[in-house]
């Protein structure tokens, strides 16, 4: 069996890396997948970025990110990013689906526009033949990134929505201090809607700024593998991707991070 068969590294992991070396070094390495964002296959090209993973082999994972609904146009660069997931022949959108709005102080009134946007965001990507995956971000976020903080508040807003259209992220980072995740994991999975699975771990003390405090695997608090058992048992067959904002791992060489993460990957999650 290969170790790595269901292995992602998200292209933020080694930022350092450009997207020439980093998918060389996946080609060699043995890594199936990646996960791309929107700004760096922008600035490297779109129909570039697509041409270069296609001819590696690479199966692009995810495509980070959507959302941001509740700031004023919205809706108009999320198509846009729809268009680009199918162009880069991945089927899963990953919103980050936004905070509070300007001066506001009401969570479920952020959500209520969440799920506005989605009404009209959910066909689009459908007919494109994009998911789009929302990803609950831990409760530290949500007054500026995220108003869904619990995979019970993606569900909610998923399940209005067919499961081949909307689903959620099972990132670790974000979820693991939830005693009520393990129960919505297993729903989302008996439901089709598990579209994503992330690992980061979680360590301490958070850096300033908290964006950058996601722990390389087997740094920290979260038990990985019992992660990863859980979502198998709830039906979850697709990649693995491992998404890591650290300043230190930015630091060092971009191609032994990658084989680091690869080797944390096997230790701690399989």
């Amino acid at each position: 069996m290969n170790d790595l068969a269901r292995f992602s590294i998200n292209q933020m992991t080694v930022k350092q890396l450009s997207l020439p070396e980093l998918v060389d070094a996946c080609v060699r390495l043995g890594v199936p997948g990646i996960g791309l964002w929107r700004e760096p296959v922008a600035a490297y090209g779109l129909e570039a970025t697509a041409e270069l993973v296609r001819n590696a082999g690479l199966t692009v994972t995810t495509l980070c990110r959507g959302g941001f609904f509740t700031t004023a146009g919205g809706l108009d660069d999320n198509r846009a990013a729809v268009d680009e997931a199918a162009a880069l022949g991945t089927d899963t959108l990953v919103l980050v689906s936004g905070g509070l709005p300007p001066g506001g102080k009401d969570l479920p009134a952020a959500r209520s526009l969440i799920a506005d946007a989605l009404t009209e965001l959910a066909p689009y990507a459908a007919s494109r033949g994009v998911r789009l995956a929302i990803e609950p971000l831990h409760p530290m976020y949500a007054a500026d990134r995220c108003a869904v903080s619990t995979l019970d508040q993606a569900l909610a807003l998923a399940e209005p929505f067919p499961a081949s259209q909307v689903g959620v992220v099972v990132d670790t980072y974000h979820i693991w201090w939830d005693d009520r995740a393990p129960a919505a994991t297993a729903r989302a999975g008996a439901q089709g809607r598990i579209h994503s699975f992330q690992l980061a771990d979680w360590t301490t003390p958070l850096p300033a700024g908290v964006l950058t405090g996601r722990g390389q695997l087997g740094d920290g608090s979260i038990d990985l593998r019992a992660w990863r058992e859980r979502v198998d048992a709830a039906g979850y067959t697709g990649p693995i991707e491992v998404e890591l904002f650290n300043d230190g791992l930015w630091a060092r060489d971009g191609l032994e991070v990658l084989e680091e993460t690869a080797r944390r990957y096997v230790r701690h999650a399989l």
